[in-house]
């Protein structure tokens, strides 16, 4: 897919949650734009109910977000290490930015370290706590970004509990406490693990909310994806990330298809976790490890309807999936219809429901 050709402009980002934003207001408080396929209509998210209907699933991810941005030293210089994802061996893959007092730079920590991307091999990060994080070698061959690191002196769960605080980018006026970036649907995992960024497509939604789905016949099927950070600012594919889907949430997305019901994924997280689970007959069966599947126009969905997501940059790659659900000419249309409304952008923003 290629560029949108709408233009996002700088003061249409989200720059702090919608609850901030005024008194009386909730998480639930943001827009809903709905495209049903290229016929688009604007909503309150709180009317997400009525556009529902009995029998429709929502798949939903339970990763919790960590505090996955912790502050560091090489040498004389500061940096900000994102923790992104834990490997098999007790590693992580980590990214080194540098620290602008406005959350982190979109520029890699390349210069500020003083070293080329060969060279960044062995280097040696002093955090908090006396804690030691060294680079190894790079997550893949296709950039430099990511790296596994091994870490000494700490667990990485306690160091993030005790020093690390949400991942956020400029375009946010503050930082904000963890809690704000935990959805509704976030379950603590035994082991630490959790999403680098928040799963921002369920953000909207309050108990309350679900209470009320859940009343008039809409169902909800927990999935897992411990998403890392997978950078849309430098619009790559998506890393390989840890997934689950249970054997009670594969019975119940089943059965909708079987039925009249839609399976209407919650975040892109949710598609790939789902897509994952698939097979080449559409049947959902319980698996969980690592998933690279990367889902474009080409791949198409096997078993996903409908997608609930946030606004999107324009050039970003999650837009192949918004593709692959609706249509290229349904993203066109809603993302042109999103400007023209002034719908707001990123994770505290407003979002689009996409149905068939």
């Amino acid at each position: 897919m290629s560029s949108l050709a709408v233009r996002v402009p700088e003061e249409l980002s989200a720059r702090v949650p919608v609850e901030q934003r005024g008194p009386g207001l909730d998480r639930d408080g943001v827009r809903l734009l709905v495209s049903h396929g290229t016929e688009v209509s604007h909503h309150a998210f709180g009317e997400l109910p009525g556009l529902l209907r009995a029998g429709d699933l929502l798949v939903v991810n339970t990763s919790p977000t960590l505090a996955a941005a912790v502050d560091g030293r090489v040498g004389h210089a500061r940096v900000v290490v994102h923790f992104s994802t834990r490997g098999d061996d007790g590693r992580w893959a980590v990214e080194l930015r540098e620290p602008d007092g406005r959350g982190t730079t979109r520029a890699r920590a390349l210069g500020v370290v003083g070293l080329g991307c060969g060279g960044l091999a062995g280097t040696k990060v002093r955090l908090p706590g006396g804690a030691r994080l060294a680079l190894e070698e790079p997550l893949s061959a296709r950039g430099e970004r990511l790296w596994w690191a091994r870490v000494s002196g700490v667990a990485v769960p306690e160091l993030l509990r005790e020093h690390g605080r949400p991942i956020r980018y400029s375009y946010t006026d503050r930082d904000q406490p963890l809690s704000v970036y935990q959805t509704v649907f976030a379950l603590p995992a035994a082991d630490g693990t959790g999403s680098a960024e928040m799963p921002s497509a369920a953000r909207p939604f309050t108990a309350r909310l679900v209470a009320e789905l859940v009343s008039r016949g809409v169902q909800f099927a927990p999935v897992t994806l411990h998403t890392g950070v997978a950078s849309a600012e430098s619009h790559e594919p998506p890393y390989p990330e840890r997934f689950a889907v249970p054997e009670a949430s594969a019975r119940l997305i089943n059965a909708a298809r079987a039925g009249d019901g839609r399976v209407v994924a919650v975040g892109t997280t949710a598609v790939r976790a789902v897509e994952s689970a698939a097979g080449a007959d559409g049947v959902v069966r319980a698996r969980a490890g690592w998933t690279d599947l990367v889902v474009t126009p080409e791949r198409g969905v096997r078993v996903v309807e409908g997608l609930l997501t946030g606004l999107h940059e324009p050039e970003a790659s999650h837009l192949l999936m918004l593709e692959a659900v609706a249509g290229r000419a349904a993203i066109d249309r809603g993302y042109e219809a999103a400007v023209r409304g002034r719908y707001l952008w990123h994770e505290f923003g407003d979002v689009h429901l996409l149905l068939p």
